[in-house]
């Protein structure tokens, strides 16, 4: 009879294994799977450290990229190098069971490599504040803590419900999002920042170009005319100086010179929506001054 057993639990461990691995679809519409839950974590990005952390994958994340600043806890993690410059060789001394990158902003070789070298990789690039939830609860899953993930998703969903029903249908704001100042760059309708923007009832006066982060001209922004001008703090000093030549421009006219938080408007994680709230008031504010 013990014989027996012990057949009957040999027989069965190879199917137990297979119950055992984790599989998950990326932004990229590819297949992730690790055999078993997640126990160290590479994060290559600062928003994905701070999407694993809301996961409640904080205590397996091993190794997370420069600026990784939130929560305060990244800040003890080591660093690998910067998302555009990884350290490969610190990564894997680290022993990662899976690698979290940023799809288009991790050089596109390297994460090929790590690959190469049969580490499980997601790429993580939401383009939609719908995907943020999405990601938290995939992350989740190969880490094993469905129900914080689960619980962080719900959270998010609820309050984008509702910031969505407070601002989205207010009158439409023209809007110029600049990402940087010399030369001058800013974002394309794609990015996330623009979804954020349609949500407060703004409107990207560049949203239909066709690069992700395009420079624009200074002639293009003024012959737009766009009623606010949102510029990031951590850019440069005196932000809108090149503008206030422009007095006549709708934005410099009535005061319309906004500057947001970008660690919290530009990353792609649940802090985002904090960006979004003070955002969409700046937004009412810029209403308030229609001449």
């Amino acid at each position: 009879m013990r014989h027996f057993f012990a057949c009957c639990l040999l027989a069965l461990l190879p199917l137990s294994a297979a119950r055992a691995a984790i599989s998950v679809v990326d932004d990229t519409k590819r297949s992730v799977t690790v055999p078993a839950p997640a126990r160290r974590i590479v994060s290559l990005a600062p928003h994905v450290t701070e999407l694993l952390f809301a996961a409640g994958a904080g205590p397996y994340v091993v190794g997370v990229s420069e600026f990784s600043d939130y929560p305060p806890a990244a800040k003890r993690i080591p660093s690998i190098g910067s998302g555009l410059s990884l350290d490969l060789e610190r990564i894997l001394q680290l022993k990662p069971d899976l690698i979290v990158g940023w799809n288009n902003g991790n050089a596109a070789p390297q994460l090929a490599r790590l690959e190469q070298l049969g580490i499980p990789v997601y790429k993580s690039e939401p383009y939609s504040l719908e995907a943020i939830p999405r990601a938290i609860e995939n992350l989740a899953r190969l880490a094993g803590t469905d129900a914080t993930g689960k619980a962080a998703a719900e959270t998010f969903r609820a309050r984008l419900n509702r910031l969505r029903a407070t601002y989205e249908h207010r009158r439409p704001v023209t809007v110029f999002y600049q990402i940087w100042r010399s030369p001058l760059m800013t974002l394309n309708g794609t990015h996330m920042v623009s979804s954020v923007l349609r949500q407060c009832g703004g409107e990207n006066i560049f949203a239909k170009l066709p690069q992700l982060a395009p420079t624009v001209s200074v002639e293009a922004v003024v012959k737009a005319n766009p009623e606010a001008i949102i510029a990031s703090s951590g850019e440069q000093d005196d932000l809108f100086a090149s503008w206030r030549r422009f007095p006549a421009m709708k934005a410099v006219a009535r005061g319309n010179l906004v500057v947001i938080d970008g660690t919290l408007l530009n990353r792609s994680g649940p802090r985002i929506l904090d960006g979004m709230e003070n955002l969409c008031r700046k937004l009412d504010e810029v209403r308030s001054k229609q001449r």
